[in-house]
């Protein structure tokens, strides 16, 4: 057997440098398709752009949030005023805008408790439809618990068994718990933390009895659901989700964002106790200068801890851990589970344009027989709109789809001018 040759002696042996003989190729690569989702909460209008493609976890591409604070400015009856919507156009607008400027494919939009909860929201949803071409599906208390606990049991993985999973938003508070991707148990309850700040704290800096009054309150709701908990058996892990959760944990010690998402966070229940107190001294110009708090949830970051400080006393939990992914991650990832090729929707995209441009060829008066219509939802073309498609959740033709903890909402394919 010849000896072995170094690549060190083989480099000077050679006389001259060649190319090398070795090719690479990339077999059954699909690129992904970016997809973009908008998330009209009770505090904010949210657009999360990301690369997807199935068995593999959202890339997060671009986002941009608007501030709408829609449940604290909502008129007594509940229902979004005229200077509100003006704004809520605005910031959809906007979002429709840039999911175009990004060459989105597919934009998914819903609604949370705020509009939910309006007795106007049929007339505003159709408004926007009107003006955009989107439609804004409207989720249900349980529909946000079950998306959000598909995001929750994805991160945390198999391995984290049964898990109890706190969401708290702007006007409810989703709890859910289940030992599979889908929950066993989803209840939402109307302690969200813009509400309860609005119907409790009349004073600034509150009063210790509107923070014992509220502190009553979310004790005794979760209590009406902990019977049930415990008939599901012992909880290993303790999961919380969005910004009250993300902001009370860094409130209380945790690590800044810019830290990355990959970095553990927890919220402590006794660091959590404490902080409760200072919070309730300060009023709502000082507190955004805290860890984790910004301006626009200064006005209710002190209730959205004291629900959560009842809730984690009322079923004794002593710490939960922060979880980066929430409802907007589950609907994404609810969509690709029911997405059998990216392609597919990409595929749409240019049959469309085609069609489209055929028709713009035709001669003027010559009326083109009808074509046969696409497989999918047909859209249209036009600078910056989005058209709304049928009641088929994936464009194209009709992929398996997979296990879906809720209906998703109805995308809406981006058209390009």
């Amino acid at each position: 057997m010849p000896p072995a040759v170094l690549p060190s002696e083989a480099a000077s042996a050679r006389q001259a440098p060649r190319r090398s003989s070795v090719r690479w190729q990339v077999v059954g690569y699909v690129p992904a398709v970016r997809l973009g989702v908008l998330d009209i909460g009770s505090n904010s209008a949210h657009l999360q752009l990301v690369d997807a493609e199935p068995g593999a976890p959202p890339l997060p591409a671009f986002g941009r949030k608007f501030s709408t604070r829609l449940e604290s400015r909502v008129s007594p009856d509940g229902s979004i005023p005229a200077d509100v919507q003006r704004d809520l156009f605005a910031a959809i607008g906007d979002s429709v805008a840039t999911a175009v400027d990004h060459g989105v494919e597919e934009l998914i939009a819903f609604a949370t408790s705020a509009m939910r909860d309006a007795p106007n929201s049929e007339l505003v949803r159709a408004e926007i439809e009107r003006r955009f071409g989107i439609a804004v599906r409207l989720l249900s208390g349980q529909d946000e618990a079950r998306f959000t606990f598909l995001a929750a049991r994805r991160w945390v993985g198999w391995q984290a068994g049964p898990i109890l999973l706190f969401d708290i938003g702007g006007g409810s508070f989703e709890i859910a718990y289940g030992r599979d991707e889908h929950p066993n148990m989803a209840v939402s309850l109307p302690l969200g933390a813009a509400r309860m700040a609005k119907d409790f704290f009349h004073h600034d800096p509150p009063r210790r009895s509107e923070v014992a009054e509220l502190r009553r309150l979310a004790r005794s709701s979760v209590l009406e659901v902990a019977d049930r908990l415990r008939w599901e058996g012992p909880t290993r892990r303790v999961v919380g989700t969005s910004g009250t959760f993300r902001r009370l944990a860094r409130l209380t010690g945790a690590p800044p964002k810019r830290k990355g998402i990959f970095v553990p966070r927890e919220l402590s229940r006794r660091r959590l106790h404490s902080a409760i107190d200072g919070l309730r001294r300060l009023p709502e110009a000082k507190r955004h200068r805290l860890p984790g708090v910004s301006p626009s949830r200064a006005g209710q970051i002190l209730a959205g801890a004291v629900v959560a400080d009842a809730a984690m006393c009322a079923l004794d939990i002593p710490r939960l851990e922060i979880s980066p992914w929430a409802l907007r991650e589950g609907v994404l990832l609810q969509r690709l589970d029911a997405l059998a090729d990216p392609q597919q929707v990409r595929s749409q995209r240019l049959l469309q344009r085609a069609t489209a441009t055929l028709r713009e060829d035709e001669p003027a008066g010559h009326a083109p027989p009808a074509p046969a219509p696409p497989p999918g939802p047909a859209g249209t073309t036009g600078p910056r709109t989005v058209p709304a498609t049928g009641p088929t959740p994936a464009p194209g033709p009709a992929p398996a789809p997979g296990p879906a903890p809720a209906p998703g909402p109805t995308p809406t394919p981006v058209a390009r001018a």
